[in-house]
């Protein structure tokens, strides 16, 4: 009786008011090691209370206790409550808190890491991954002039063509963004990114109008998943200070993807002799290799990425506290070695994690049939994704994600809209100068010669030709009006909008041509004969592929690099909202300068001068974007905005292009207006330039 009395008056000492706080402190934070070991000698040799397995019993002075044994006792002591039986209100409550101590601890433990040799070799292996979705943009417009011929396009299947990628990556940007928070960065960007190489190789093979349209939209399905992704993973191993200057560092990728796949459209689509033909149905031309060859960087990045670890971030947020506590001591030492500082110590020795509110039940292998598992596997996870969706519109995050959402809208409607009108009005200048330089001839008689040459942007009217030869020759913009052939003969002719209107054709044989019936408008043909029609359509580089048009594009990616410096080196000292709202301020000034475009130079002036100031609105949109969520949200949220962005990608081609050639006011009066409102609005949210990463 004794011994217990004195055992309780032990305990009432230890516990009282709850806990000795004196000892340590109990903020939630990592302690670096610092902790005052504590003394062999505080037991006392006084009472040696051991049985014969060596168990402490009753009696026995255990020493000064430590901080955490006294929490994990006072836990044993109190009424344990299963979560199960606790309201998710509360739940809830305590993850949030868990989360706000996490979001500090960890700021302080990238800040011990350093930034070093591991972010740099992540940036550089995102940066292919940004890159690809860069090249995945332009891709389908450089193949289209050839691809038109090649696959015989109508003017809708070169427009569905033309809009099919943004489908898919609007599509991938939501759906794969979303997947990013529940099954982990680096293995949503590998799926992303093997999607997108898979299909980008095989769209290269392809032969069918159908097939290469599916391809290409699985491609874009895939890249559409990579800028969520990228920039969520790599923000997560950034400390507050470096955040956003070394994410709008890697926005220049995108540029660099540009550049990449102008250059190569310009020194691999023009040579004609670079593909291969295997009979006469599959032809292999170089618009293919250039396909091929756009795969790289998608290729590379997805090889490189396997040697990455997880984000460290993510994994504490689903409670796998070990895995990334390794990969936090792997980027320590990583960054240690290479400044020469091998023997520093990663200190920490334990993370906060959040209490796990949602967790995913597997089922056993014994349960059901093998698809009836994975069923429920996938309808659980698009079911969790789908509630990290409506999350981004609680009464939390609703006002920033809505005007995030106008901002993005505004912004990708003005500058997608404006990247295809450029070219668009270049190339109609180009017609325009072309159409005044046509030769017309009037009544011209010629019989019994033999045309071998070609014949361009040339009109022909009330013209007689008798007994003439029109063999191995080219038509290129030639029209022949009311005019007369009599016993001619046409041979291993091509031609490129060429037409006879309302002409009479007599007894005359048109043998392996492409004249085929839509190119007689209102014309009668009396004992003619068309033998041998050649089938398909048919390339011819010299005239289909415009190099302005490459130059433009390589020119526009160029001129964004003043912009991606600038914005990089003020993004931490000016913060996001001023350089989002300056930038489309800026942006729009210059859209208003187009009225003073009529010519080519001019065009390609303003278009470099518009990309490179709106380039910074476009890297402080992704940073702010970033930082506005919390870990297991961000992926989803920059996920849904980014598809967003490309629905107004979508309106701003459409829109924009219908345009073309009718009148420069509404495009640049769309644009600016949209801007302006776009920036105004941008001015309004909240800066995050000093908040760690929730």
């Amino acid at each position: 009786q004794g011994g217990r009395e004195a055992n309780q008056v032990s305990d009432d000492y230890r516990y009282q008011d709850g806990n000795y706080e004196g000892y340590a402190p109990n903020d939630g934070y990592y302690r670096g090691g610092d902790e005052p070991a504590q003394e062999e000698d505080a037991q006392s040799d006084v009472t040696e209370g051991h049985d014969e397995d060596d168990e402490v019993y009753e009696g026995e002075y255990q020493g000064i206790p430590h901080p955490d044994d006294i929490k994990e006792k006072q836990k044993k002591r109190a009424p344990a409550v299963a979560d199960e039986y606790r309201d998710r209100a509360d739940l809830m409550a305590e993850r949030m808190e868990d989360e706000e101590q996490l979001a500090h601890q960890y700021e302080n433990i990238i800040e011990e890491c350093g930034h070093g040799r591991f972010q740099w070799t992540l940036f550089f292996v995102l940066g292919l991954a940004l890159m690809a979705d860069g090249v995945e943009v332009f891709v389908v417009g450089f193949v289209l002039p050839s691809a038109e011929k090649d696959m015989c396009l109508s003017s809708s299947n070169k427009g569905m063509l033309g809009l099919i990628v943004y489908l898919g990556m609007m599509a991938g940007a939501v759906v794969l963004g979303g997947l990013a928070d529940k099954l982990g960065r680096k293995k949503c960007l590998i799926i992303s990114l093997a999607i997108n190489a898979a299909f980008a190789f095989l769209s290269s093979f392809v032969q069918g109008y159908g097939f290469f349209l599916f391809c290409r939209l699985i491609s874009g399905l895939g890249i559409g998943g990579t800028l969520p992704i990228v920039f969520a993973y790599f923000s997560e191993f950034l400390s507050r200070e470096k955040r956003g200057e070394h994410l709008s560092w890697l926005c220049m990728f995108w540029m660099i993807g540009g550049i990449f796949a102008s250059a190569m459209a310009w020194s691999i689509i023009p040579h004609y002799g670079w593909g291969f033909s295997m009979g006469t149905q599959y032809h292999f031309h170089s618009w293919r290799v250039f396909v091929l060859v756009c795969s790289l960087p998608c290729i590379a990045s997805l090889v490189a990425l396997k040697f990455m670890p997880e984000s460290p971030r993510f994994l504490l947020e689903i409670g796998k506290h070990d895995e990334a506590w390794m990969i936090l001591k792997q980027v320590h030492d990583t960054n240690m070695r290479a400044k020469g500082e091998p023997e520093r110590v990663f200190t920490v020795s334990y993370i906060k994690t959040p209490k796990q509110v949602d967790e995913f039940i597997e089922i056993q292998s014994s349960t059901g049939t093998w698809y009836q598992r994975w069923l429920v596997r996938i309808t659980t996870t698009f079911k969790q994704v789908w509630d990290n969706v409506l999350y981004c519109l609680t009464a939390q995050y609703r006002m920033n994600t809505l005007m995030l959402a106008v901002v993005w809208f505004t912004m990708a409607l003005s500058y997608y809209g404006l990247i295809v009108w450029f070219p668009d009005m270049i190339r109609y200048l180009q017609e325009e100068a072309y159409e005044s330089r046509v030769k017309i001839f009037d009544e011209e008689e010629v019989s019994h010669f033999t045309f071998n040459f070609t014949l361009e942007n040339q009109i022909h009217r009330n013209g007689e030709y008798r007994n003439d030869k029109f063999i191995g020759m080219k038509f290129k913009e030639v029209r022949f009006e009311d005019s007369l052939f009599e016993e001619c003969y046409f041979e291993d002719v091509t031609s490129s909008e060429t037409f006879f209107e309302n002409c009479t054709i007599i007894s005359t044989v048109f043998y392996n041509t492409d004249l085929y019936e839509h190119k007689f408008i209102n014309c009668r043909l009396i004992n003619s004969t068309f033998l041998k029609e050649k089938e398909g359509c048919h390339l011819d580089f010299e005239e289909d592929n415009d190099f302005l048009i490459y130059l433009v594009s390589f020119l526009g990616s160029l001129s964004v690099l003043p912009g991606n410096i600038i914005s990089a080196l003020l993004m931490d000292k000016i913060g996001r909202i001023k350089m989002i709202g300056g930038s489309m301020l800026i942006s729009a000034v210059c859209c208003f300068f187009l009225f003073f475009g009529n010519s080519e130079s001019a065009m390609i002036g303003w278009q470099c001068l518009f990309c490179g100031a709106s380039i910074a609105a476009w890297n402080a949109l992704d940073v702010i974007t970033v930082e506005l969520y919390p870990t297991d949200k961000r992926a989803t949220a920059f996920g849904i905005l980014n598809g967003l962005c490309k629905f107004g990608a979508i309106l701003g081609n459409s829109i924009f292009a219908s345009f073309v050639g009718i009148t420069k006011v509404v495009p640049i009066l769309l644009a600016s207006s949209a801007l302006v409102g776009g920036g105004l609005l941008a001015l309004r949210l909240p800066e995050t330039r000093e908040q760690v990463l929730m």
